[in-house]
């Protein structure tokens, strides 16, 4: 669904949207989940997209989403390409404040052992496989990424400045 609840045609990006026995009546979920109380529908806060014989595909977090100058950049879909570059061992995109654009692109990089490539040699790599508005113009090499106890990667803490 889009932001007001629509359907979005096959194809497009949109909110992914659930029901199912038990959803009825329960209170509003706290977190990032809402409930939809017409027709029992709980949002998830992933962004999937369907194709058009109904399978649908996640493409990321709708809290992580990036709108750089009006346009929805997916973390997810920037983060593929740099896993595609063959220095790269890990990475993550996120959104930083920009005056102008609302957010900016950013990604912190860890190269495989023994690797050297530039950040600007990374940005000139995306850039070549991604829409203009969509690649990274800050760029930090890491030595690794903070994650919780679980493996996932804790974004709040990474720092693109210095």
């Amino acid at each position: 669904m889009d932001e007001n609840d629509v359907d979005v045609p096959p194809g497009e990006v949109g909110e992914l949207l659930i029901s199912g026995p038990g959803h009825e009546g329960i209170p509003q979920p706290t977190g990032s989940y809402r409930y939809h109380p017409e027709g029992g529908w709980l949002h998830t806060g992933d962004l999937a997209r369907q194709d058009e014989d109904g399978y649908t595909y996640i493409v990321d977090r709708k809290k992580e989403m990036i709108i750089r100058g009006g346009y929805n950049v997916y973390p997810r879909e920037i983060e593929e390409v740099f896993y595609s570059h063959p220095n790269v061992v890990d990475v993550a995109v996120l959104g930083l404040p920009n005056v102008d654009l609302g957010e900016e692109v950013g990604a912190a990089v860890v190269l495989r052992p023994g690797a050297e490539t530039t950040p600007e040699e990374l940005r000139q790599y995306v850039k070549e496989r991604v829409a203009p508005y969509k690649y990274p113009r800050v760029i930090k090499l890491v030595e690794e990424l903070p994650r919780n106890a679980s493996g996932k990667v804790l974004k709040r803490e990474i720092s693109l400045v210095g």
